[in-house]
């Protein structure tokens, strides 16, 4: 006689609510399942639990992470249909708009029409460097970098970028750099997008 106790205790059920059981062992559970009730209650139950416990440990991601991804593979996408890499200059305290003209009048380096929130082209990229022209329509959500300083040059519009308990009121022109391991946001001050050169810089 089958020990349905022992069975439910064997970790199997477990295994089969995560999708690693074997075809085999899945059948097993969908028969014993079938006929006897305290297996299907007991599967319920587990994905339940499993259910709470991602429920409880889900974070929103961040708004600017798919346009970044949807940036890189736009990158990726111009390098194969034969746009030459660049190399923009570092950002630093000197950084000077006309330092970028190159990019910046280029003309496929404008804002779509569909924009919602954020939105980037990026226009270098080494393993050690990322740089990229970013318009932020209201706000960039808190963050923290503990692998690379964010640094930013104002082109239009202004902003204000937060950092820790310190505020920093920019405009077009001005500079500033992150912190590593400090929780900053951005907060947009003018009435239009606020466009900058956004640079990441491994630490």
């Amino acid at each position: 006689m089958i020990d349905v106790f022992k069975f439910i205790e064997s970790g199997i059920l477990e295994m089969y609510v995560l999708d690693l059981a074997s075809d085999a062992e899945r059948r097993r559970v969908e028969q014993m399942a079938d006929q006897y009730p305290v297996v299907r209650q007991e599967i319920k139950a587990i994905e339940l639990s499993l259910e709470q416990l991602a429920s409880q440990n889900a974070r929103t991601p961040s708004p600017t992470i798919k346009p970044f991804l949807m940036a890189t593979i736009d990158y990726t996408e111009r390098l194969k249909n034969g746009e030459t890499p660049s190399f923009p200059p570092e950002l630093t305290e000197q950084a000077h708009i006309s330092d970028y003209k190159d990019w910046l009048e280029r003309a496929d380096m404008t804002l779509p029409a569909d924009f919602e929130e954020f939105h980037a082209r990026i226009i270098g990229y080494t393993p050690e460097m990322i740089t990229a022209i970013a318009w932020i329509k209201t706000m960039a959500p808190d963050e923290t970098h503990d692998d690379e300083f964010e640094k930013f040059l104002i082109l239009e519009g202004s902003c204000d970028i937060i950092i820790g308990d310190k505020t920093h009121s920019l405009v077009a022109g001005d500079y500033l750099s992150i912190p590593l391991h400090t929780e900053h946001r951005v907060v947009i001050t003018s009435s239009i997008p606020c466009k900058v050169i956004l640079q990441r810089v491994a630490a």
